[in-house]
């Protein structure tokens, strides 16, 4: 925004200082005149006094006073004027060099870098709280830009991969026309089903982090139903045992998209399993003004180091994710971790002493406002 240039904040405060300290000066000046110069007589009217011995003492009258009182103010006015304007600006440097650091701080981070802080020293006053928060709004900043160039690197890759099989199984079917078309359709199908699912698991991953959606009643234990008729299937071919259990569980959100969040933990629980024989237990609990949902599964042992990038999108602590049978397209977890925020709810990822995993999601029981997150 254009403005016309004003006072410094730094020549304000030194007027300012200066102005209340002749101000203050005249005041006194003031009240020397008032009770002391006017019980001084005029010139018509001489103060005698007579003392024992005889001699009679005359005193000045207002007037001589007056005349060797006025320069004297008006030196002294003078000296304050000066000595407020000096001291004030000097006063005023000081208690505005913070804020020169956060000017700088702030121009740094509007030309780009982020990596800069203030880290002011000092006892905790209104100056270093607003450098702590600035501090910490910049360290904020750069992790949520630094998780978006990552995410967008990610998708790019991801998105790629499907389209560079399509390109090399149309090359080869066109320098082989003799190849079998049926084998080519169906591996392009399969590729493009992939590219498909995940173009939509990024959508939804969007609309999730936006915040874009309405908000209604929502029944949790009837959710976790759903979910888990739908995974069924995908539990008896892999010889898991699904279990649903608890009772009416009252949240408030979208109903498609915390269907969504379920049946994400529930494949998720169904996929990394056991080979054969293991268990998914989904819960579902009302616990004050919020819903609880937990969806435990035995697995192979998890490293401790390895739960935080769980809901990291592709990641898989430091390894990619890869591609396989039920693999997916490594965004379930960071689906349900974007829902569970746009819900303003928690989520708790806590591995099982033998193996799997327990991921114990809490949404609020009655509508709340949306707090602002960083979107991917």
């Amino acid at each position: 925004m254009n403005r016309r240039r004003g006072l410094s904040a730094r020549l304000r405060l030194t007027l300012s200082y200066a102005g209340f300290l002749l101000l203050a000066g005249a005041l006194l000046l003031a009240v020397v005149w008032v009770f002391v110069l006017r019980w001084i007589p005029t010139a018509d009217a001489r103060s005698i006094r007579r003392t024992f011995n005889g001699l009679i003492i005359i005193g000045p009258n207002r007037s001589d006073l007056l005349r060797g009182f006025a320069p004297a103010a008006a030196t002294a006015l003078a000296f304050l004027l000066v000595f407020g304007l000096l001291g004030g600006w000097i006063l005023a440097g000081r208690m505005l060099a913070p804020l020169t650091r956060i000017a700088y701080a702030a121009r740094t981070a509007a030309n780009g870098s982020l990596s800069h802080r203030i880290r002011m020293e000092g006892r905790q006053d209104e100056f270093r709280e607003l450098a702590d928060v600035f501090d910490t709004m910049l360290e904020q900043l750069e992790s949520h830009v630094a998780e978006q160039q990552r995410f967008a690197a990610n998708a790019s890759h991801e998105l790629r991969t499907p389209l560079a099989i399509s390109q090399a199984l149309l090359d080869a079917a066109r320098n082989d026309p003799t190849r079998d078309q049926g084998e080519l359709i169906e591996r392009l199908h399969t590729v493009n089903t992939r590219a498909i699912n995940l173009t939509e698991a990024l959508l939804l991953l969007s609309r999730a982090d936006g915040g874009s959606f309405t908000r209604e009643p929502v029944d949790l234990s009837l959710i976790a139903e759903e979910a888990a008729e739908t995974l069924l299937p995908l539990a008896e071919r892999r010889q898991i045992t699904l279990d649903v259990s608890g009772e009416t569980t009252q949240a408030v959100g979208s109903a498609a998209l915390i269907l969504r969040m379920v049946t994400n933990l529930v494949q998720n629980a169904v996929v990394h399993n056991l080979p054969a024989g293991g268990t998914v237990t989904v819960h579902t609990e009302p616990q004050h003004d919020a819903g609880l949902l937990r969806v435990e599964n035995t697995g192979h042992p998890l490293p401790s180091e390895l739960v935080p990038t769980l809901t990291e999108p592709f990641q898989r602590g430091t390894e990619r994710t890869r591609t396989g049978e039920h693999a997916g397209v490594g965004l379930g977890l960071a689906i349900v971790h974007s829902i569970v925020r746009a819900h303003n709810g928690t989520l708790d990822l806590t591995p099982r002493p033998t193996g799997g995993l327990v991921v114990t999601i809490r949404l609020p029981g009655t509508p709340q406002a949306s707090s602002p997150s960083g979107a991917h």
